[in-house]
């Protein structure tokens, strides 16, 4: 009965374009959630990069900290100034002590 109501007062095309809207509707979704989908996957994958390339860096890090330690050692100072560069403790006459 209701459907026999619902069919006479609509004409048949604008049953078609309410069809056709529709589909045009379903068919857009579809397309944006594959554009969602490919973005998101883009994103994770930039992510992955990033924190491999953290990884990496951390590891840098961590032998810059050691290298710096090793450099920075009071015996290697000593030693690089005494061999390497020559240097001499300078003589008595020569040391100034200077108060506060």
């Amino acid at each position: 009965m209701l459907l026999d109501v619902l069919k006479k007062s609509f004409h048949p095309s604008f049953n078609a374009l309410i069809a056709m809207m529709v589909i045009v509707a379903l068919v857009g979704s579809a397309i944006s959630v594959a554009f969602s989908v490919h973005h998101a996957r883009l994103a994770m994958q930039e992510l992955q990069q990033l924190r491999e390339q953290r990884k990496a860096l951390d590891v840098e890090w961590g032998q810059l900290l050691l290298e710096q330690h090793s450099w920075g050692a009071y015996g290697r100072v000593g030693f690089v100034a005494t061999e390497e560069l020559q240097m001499q403790p300078a003589p008595l006459q020569n040391v100034v002590m200077v108060q506060p």
